[in-house]
């Protein structure tokens, strides 16, 4: 989990566009980010396989 601060940072607006960090609402990870969803790869397994997110299901073929 990031740090307070580094949360909080990253929900300043930056002063230029491209330093702008996308990070995970849950967790604050910016690493394995999904932005469809606004989280984290780990995050959003977990909550997937937990039913937490409406349409996603596990695929098996």
């Amino acid at each position: 989990m990031a740090k307070k601060s580094v949360i909080a940072r990253s929900k300043k607006p930056p002063k230029f566009s491209t330093r702008a960090v996308s990070r995970c609402f849950k967790c604050g990870r910016k690493r394995g980010y999904l932005r469809d969803f606004g989280l984290c790869r780990i995050c959003f397994r977990e909550m997937a396989s937990q039913g937490e997110i409406p349409g996603v299901k596990k695929a098996s073929w």
